[in-house]
């Protein structure tokens, strides 16, 4: 496991990098998106995947958005490691407060983790004309989709990040969540050399 701070566009982070199998789970906005940091570390602490959070230790919290954190040399090696990305991002959209939307250039990826989400208690959405546009994690300068088979992100409605709405230390990730998305990954890791 290997931390650094890292500064894009004056903002501190602390990246926590841990180089393990060619799947990675990132959350670039753990010091704001609640639950996403926590979430990546726990998923791929039980299915041996790499993993890649931004914190912010200090300071009022900021976020970038995805397509404009640099290429600082953590995510270089994220990226150049793995081979196809998990990204976790939360939304707030007071209209579908229990929908999960797998968004990212890998389809064949959303569909497999939205079909292992299936039974926790949200509805995962993959189909790209239901999810709104700024959730859909298509850009190509967005980090989800810069390794060899791209990515899916995931956009998690609060109280599928954590189990503590009101902001709290720590943050702790709803199980059935966590179940699904290792059952998920697990799928995914079992398919990894194949064409998508």
């Amino acid at each position: 496991m290997h931390t650094e701070r890292v500064t894009i566009e004056d903002a501190v982070f602390l990246t926590t990098l841990h180089l393990a199998g060619p799947i990675g789970l990132l959350a670039l906005h753990g010091g704001v998106e609640g639950g996403t940091a926590e979430l990546a570390r726990e998923v791929a602490a039980r299915t041996g995947a790499t993993l890649l959070t931004f914190t912010q230790p200090e300071g009022p919290p900021t976020h970038i958005p995805s397509t404009r954190m640099a290429p600082c040399a953590p995510l270089t090696t994220f990226l150049t490691h793995t081979t196809l990305t998990i990204s976790l991002h939360g939304h707030n959209r007071p209209t579908t407060p229990r929908t999960i939307y797998a968004g990212g250039s890998n389809r064949p990826a959303a569909r497999v983790l939205a079909t292992a989400l299936a039974d926790s208690s949200f509805t995962p959405i993959t189909t790209l004309s239901d999810i709104p546009h700024p959730l859909r994690g298509l850009h190509p300068d967005n980090p989800v989709n810069q390794t060899r088979d791209g990515g899916v992100q995931l956009e998690l409605p609060v109280q599928a990040r954590t189990t503590h709405p009101v902001p709290t230390d720590p943050e702790i990730p709803p199980r059935k969540v966590v179940d699904g998305i290792v059952a998920g990954v697990r799928t995914l890791m079992e398919r990894e050399g194949a064409r998508w």
